[in-house]
């Protein structure tokens, strides 16, 4: 099964995007969008960028665990991966946002 996007409101009103697996499983987190517009513009970059394999800056966090950002060509972020256990778990979510990346199923949980 092919994966999707979510669009939801945080409590302050901003809006985000996550990417998920055909699983379910989260791969990939916007930042916070003040308009709900914004975040269709952020999808649409995702689904350009994610197959290019120099767009991910592979990153280790202040708790010695890797992770990644999915950057534009502008080099701003256009989301973040989760903390992994391994550099090897770091690729394989990688893999999975170039595979998942260029669906256009959008799934809207705002009230």
């Amino acid at each position: 099964m092919a994966g999707w996007y979510e669009i939801s409101q945080v409590d302050d009103g901003q809006y985000r995007f996550v990417l998920k697996a055909g699983n379910g499983e989260v791969i990939l987190t916007s930042e916070l969008y003040k308009a709900k517009a914004s975040v269709q513009v952020g999808i649409e970059s995702v689904q350009r960028n994610s197959i290019d394999n120099s767009r991910y800056e592979r990153l280790d966090g202040k708790n010695g665990k890797p992770y990644f950002n999915l950057k534009a060509v502008n080099h701003q972020i256009i989301g973040r991966s989760h903390f992994y256990s391994s550099e090897q778990s770091r690729e394989k979510g990688i893999e999975s946002v170039k595979n998942n990346g260029s669906t256009t199923r959008i799934k809207e949980l705002i009230a």
